[in-house]
């Protein structure tokens, strides 16, 4: 299993994904302006990682408040938590993770040595981790219980290792099937244009672990599902509303447009930390836009008109209606999801 991600102590380590699957570069540091430069870069990414990035992160800043060279301590970590929280805004799990740290460092702060501080922060964000951990292998077990033997698979972008400490979301369920059940399970990787992280990152982890893979361009869904080559279309989530409304990359609307009109179940694979509680519906989810020059010139190769205009929205929202089942770490749930997802935040509270 890949490990994307590694505190080092004092350190924190990542696998650069810009470069995969050509090269395989880890990167080493002790600042956490390179770990929001990464985030923002894409060198790290997916939901559930972006949110164990985050606190490390965070834990890379008070270590270096606790050097006594930036001024207030306190003053520090709320700059570096605005830093890490704005690196990328539709991912919940950011300030989800962040939220967490930030009740240590708020509760009795002037009672707690900058030592103390840290030492806790260090000890929450590796609580973190292992819970993501244990979330991916029971989403991957309840996800691989929706796929049967046999089955022809379709996902989109990345949600494997790669994207969390683990197995993964819905490339979990999927692995799972595979390595742990026995099924034998045809894969259909989408590209995932601009970045690729489909024919990439999904491909490569797929290679590694031997399970069948085809890559297809994005716009080769619609007829592979007119000529019944697709039983399964399953993905992962960055942001879930209580309706069940959900934000995923770019052109998982598309498909799950397509497999409604096919009839094909659609699956999308989260961990609960995914969830905004604090919206109902898909329109306030806030959608990132990135750099022009990931469409213009992928991988620096210009393709397009000089001065051409240029939209790149890294998300699209799938509404409630048109997904079959949302897999978490709790469970699969059926519609209506509200209820349940309400239940389970009540659940959560009353476990501290």
């Amino acid at each position: 299993m890949l490990k994307a991600v590694e505190w080092k102590g004092e350190t924190f380590q990542f696998l650069d994904q810009t470069l995969l699957p050509l090269e395989e570069v880890y990167i080493e540091t002790s600042d956490y302006r390179k770990v929001e430069e990464a985030i923002r870069q894409l060198k790290i990414r997916g939901a559930p990682l972006l949110g164990v990035t985050a606190a490390y992160g965070l834990c890379l800043g008070a270590l270096e408040g606790e050097k006594g060279k930036v001024g207030d301590f306190f003053s520090f970590l709320e700059k570096v938590d605005v830093d890490l929280r704005t690196s990328r805004p539709t991912a919940v799990n950011i300030s989800w993770a962040l939220d967490r740290l930030k009740k240590i460092w708020e509760q009795d702060m002037e009672d707690w040595s900058p030592r103390q501080v840290v030492n806790s922060l260090i000890d929450e964000a590796k609580k973190i981790e292992e819970e993501d951990y244990k979330n991916n292998e029971n989403i991957a077990r309840y996800g691989a219980q929706l796929l049967q033997d046999e089955d022809r698979v379709l996902t989109h972008c990345n949600t494997g290792s790669l994207a969390c400490s683990g197995w993964g979301t819905a490339l979990g369920a999927i692995s799972w099937a595979v390595l742990q059940e026995g099924k034998k399970i045809q894969v259909y990787a989408d590209e995932t244009r601009p970045l690729w992280q489909g024919a990439r990152l999904t491909a490569f982890e797929l290679m590694k672990n031997s399970i069948p893979v085809t890559v297809i361009c994005d716009n080769m869904a619609g007829y592979l599902m007119s000529q019944g080559l697709v039983d399964k279309v399953i993905v992962g989530a960055d942001r879930v509303t209580l309706q069940g409304d959900a934000a995923n990359k770019i052109g998982t609307y598309s498909l799950a447009v397509l497999a409604h009109y096919h009839k094909i179940p659609f699956y999308m694979a989260f961990p609960l930390s995914s969830v905004d509680f604090s919206i109902r519906e898909g329109r306030e989810i806030p959608i990132e836009e990135r750099d022009p020059e990931e469409v213009i010139a992928p991988r620096g190769i210009k393709i397009t008109p000089p001065g051409v205009g240029v939209r790149n929205p890294a998300f699209d929202v799938t509404p409630h209606h048109l997904i079959t089942a949302l897999i978490t770490e709790k469970g699969i749930v059926y519609p209506p999801f509200e209820e349940v997802l309400l239940n389970w935040k009540t659940e959560a509270r009353q476990n501290g």
